[in-house]
């Protein structure tokens, strides 16, 4: 799919977690297609990377600093879009990642409320801030990046598993009842597109090791999944080893 094959121009989009990786790439696509961005992420001198790059495409970009595991940086972000954009039309709950996997025994009060905050409870603070403006303009687009990890579990991997299969769920609530106010949610479930740029060597070298057991023979390249947070793909997308990798 090309850059070309959707024009968004005009719409507004938020990204979190648009420092890096998926979002950056998400948020680059965004613009590419006709959008301006309001990137958020926690890391200052990141988002501001990315909001740069997102202005040499043409279009008009906010860096917002923001922890999405508190709702009222979340309110504050929706609120400083607004204020510069006058609407949202896009929004991308990227934001997330994962723990280090451990016996259930050894999982803290601390690690369980950390994990879910950062994967599922940020998507639901995000979605309700921006749900009351697009119903009452009765149109917009909410994108939840879930995991395969969400649908099938994996060992010891508690906080991560619950709060993406969770982001299943969610999306399927707010699809179901948002649908009649002309809002689309969709879900996507990607499977391993490593960050590269954040390993070890030795964690590099132990990832290429894999790279040959997956279906195409190599991992996920953050481009080929930024294609799918466009509006006009419909439906809950999942994006699992069975259709690109693991």
């Amino acid at each position: 799919m090309s850059e070309n094959s959707f024009d968004i121009s005009g719409k507004i989009a938020i990204v979190t977690g648009a420092s890096r990786g998926l979002g950056k790439q998400m948020a680059l696509y965004l613009a590419q297609a006709g959008a301006a961005v309001a990137c958020a992420a926690r890391t200052k001198d990141d988002v501001e990377q990315t909001a740069a790059e997102v202005r040499q495409t043409g279009r008009r970009a906010l860096a917002i600093v923001t922890d999405v595991t508190q709702s009222d940086q979340v309110n504050a972000l929706v609120e400083q879009t607004l204020a510069e954009f006058g609407k949202i039309d896009i929004l991308v709950n990227n934001a997330g990642g994962g723990a280090r996997a451990k016996p259930i025994w050894d999982i803290t009060d601390e690690d369980w409320h950390a994990g879910v905050d950062l994967n599922l409870s940020s998507a639901f603070y995000c979605s309700r801030a921006v749900a009351r403006h697009m119903v009452d303009r009765k149109q917009g687009k909410i994108i939840n990046l879930a995991s395969g990890y969400g649908l099938r579990g994996g060992r010891n991997n508690y906080m991560y598993c619950a709060s993406k299969g969770g982001i299943v769920n969610l999306t399927r609530c707010l699809a179901f009842t948002l649908a009649q106010d002309n809002i689309q949610v969709n879900c996507i479930a990607p499977g391993f597109f490593p960050h590269v740029e954040r390993m070890s060597e030795e964690a590099l070298q132990m990832l290429q090791a894999r790279e040959r057991f997956q279906v195409p023979g190599r991992f996920g390249d953050p481009k080929e999944l930024a294609t799918m947070c466009l509006p006009g793909i419909g439906g809950i997308g999942l994006y699992d080893r069975t259709h690109h990798c693991h």
